[in-house]
């Protein structure tokens, strides 16, 4: 994927509108939009004195929807674009970068020989200045090790070999431990970067020190596979343009997703031993869980120092103690990366439930602290752990209870609000991207979610101890 430029006009350019008054036309013209879902809200809402069981979950959903497209398209701005207008007010009691900080980036694999070499050439091609690459081979059995070989013969890159498999997280930890740059970046085996991906969020760390992390936006790389991938490419838009988007507007990103994360070194160094030994349920939790990384820099201020003691003796945290800051998490529209999606629907099923006990395990972590970064990230947090939890007994209800009892009508209804969110979700994304059709796929994926997915969150918590990393999409 090339970057592109605009050739030079002789034609001078408008002076750019004053940002306030940008805003300002943003605010309106997002209201105009929602006008729709408003006025659907307000007819609504007479109906929740008579029966709040009945219609109260759809009207949260759709008012929870609505607040927010708002958030994400009246208050979003990218890091990577110029200095935000929402900024902590001891913003300036961060330690600064400097403008342009070494950047280790770090890569764990496990046979992907079809899919490895796009992804370490599209990490050497990135142009930020000054990157140190690191791939750590966790014992793959296929030709993967026989490429990377063959890579690092050619191109600047550090090609660990392990014997025997430890899992992402720890060989992640492994590349860690040789990584000398004051940035961490993250990615994928199956993910293809623009070569301006990584400069791109490490300028938003730079611009931005209280920062600690932030995350890239993702496609899906072979969206033209399957309807099944096609239903993926617009659901990743969605849940990055808009969820993402909206958390970062309170500086509480709660996932910053494989793809692309991109940690500060000190934000999330002396806490890279506890990701590497997390334990749920008295089990060693195998999942190298985005939310949970994230989670140590959200929370280092409440959990950092009784995480750091409990890890004494790791070179992470002798080496260098890192002060426990209020660190906010972003999100950089512009840094764009394509991951490889499950194209069928077995490998799609294992995907959400891998993703869906990285869920549960974070409930208990970051849940217990999101509170404290304000009242607009624990309404986002809590009210999407509400609605995952809920939604399970809301497909039970409308899906079985329903028809057994002669009220089929409730499960047409329950349908309909759900091809609804899923057509505002369609709407959002050819607002986006004018030129595509495909929109038109958004409700496949809240029907799918809703008839299918919600089922797997219980059998997600039976089996949660189970932990074998699978990255395969086929």
């Amino acid at each position: 994927m090339k970057a592109t430029t605009r050739p030079a006009t002789a034609t001078a350019r408008p002076a750019p509108a004053d940002p306030g008054v940008r805003h300002a036309l943003r605010r309106l013209i997002t209201l105009l939009a929602l006008t729709p879902l408003l006025v659907l809200l307000a007819a609504r809402a007479p109906g929740l004195i008579r029966a709040p069981l009945l219609l109260g979950y759809g009207f949260l959903v759709l008012a929870g929807t609505t607040a927010m497209l708002f958030i994400a398209y009246v208050h979003y701005e990218d890091p990577a674009e110029g200095t935000l207008r929402r900024r902590p007010r001891n913003a300036a009691g961060f330690p600064a970068l400097p403008a342009h900080p070494r950047v280790s980036f770090l890569l764990a694999v496990k046979d992907e020989e079809d899919r490895i070499e796009a992804c370490v050439r599209s990490m050497v091609v990135d142009d930020h200045p000054d990157t140190q690459v690191i791939v750590v081979d966790d014992a793959s059995t296929d030709r993967t090790p026989a490429i990377l070989r063959a890579l690092a013969a050619e191109l600047p890159v550090r090609v660990v070999r392990l014997d025997t498999n430890v899992g992402k997280k720890r060989a992640l930890v492994r590349a860690a431990a040789l990584a000398d740059g004051a940035v961490l970046a993250f990615t994928d085996s199956d993910c293809v970067l623009a070569p301006d991906a990584l400069s791109r969020c490490v300028a938003a760390l730079v611009a931005h020190p209280e920062l600690g992390a932030v995350g890239g936006h993702a496609r899906a790389l072979n969206a033209d596979d399957t309807l099944l991938t096609r239903v993926q490419d617009v659901w990743y838009e969605g849940q990055f343009r808009i969820g993402k988007a909206a958390e970062a507007v309170f500086g509480a990103v709660t996932c910053i997703s494989g793809p692309l994360a991109v940690f500060r070194r000190d934000a999330v160094y002396n806490y890279l031993p506890a990701w590497a030994d997390d334990r749920f349920l008295g089990r060693d939790f195998r999942f190298a869980t985005d939310r949970q990384l994230t989670g140590y820099v959200l929370g280092q201020r409440r959990l950092g120092r009784r995480l750091k003691e409990r890890h004494a003796d790791s070179p992470f945290v002798t080496a260098a103690d890192h002060p426990e800051l209020p660190w906010r998490t972003g999100y950089v529209r512009s840094a764009t990366v394509h991951t490889t999606v499950p194209a069928r629907l077995r490998p799609f099923l294992r995907q959400q439930v891998r993703w869906k006990k990285s869920f549960i395990r974070n409930i208990f972590f970051t849940g217990t602290f999101i509170w404290r970064c304000g009242p607009g990230a624990a309404v986002l947090y809590y009210g999407h752990v509400l609605w995952v939890l809920v939604a399970p007994v809301m497909a039970v209800r409308h899906l079985v209870w329903a028809p057994l009892t002669g009220a089929a009508v409730l499960t047409l209804l329950y349908l309909a609000g759900i091809l609804l969110k899923g057509a505002v979700w369609g709407a959002a994304f050819r607002l986006d991207h004018p030129g595509s059709t495909r929109w038109r796929y958004r409700p496949l994926m809240s029907l799918l979610s809703a008839t299918l997915l919600s089922w797997l969150l219980a059998w997600s918590l039976l089996t949660i101890r189970r932990g074998v990393w699978s990255r395969s999409a086929t």
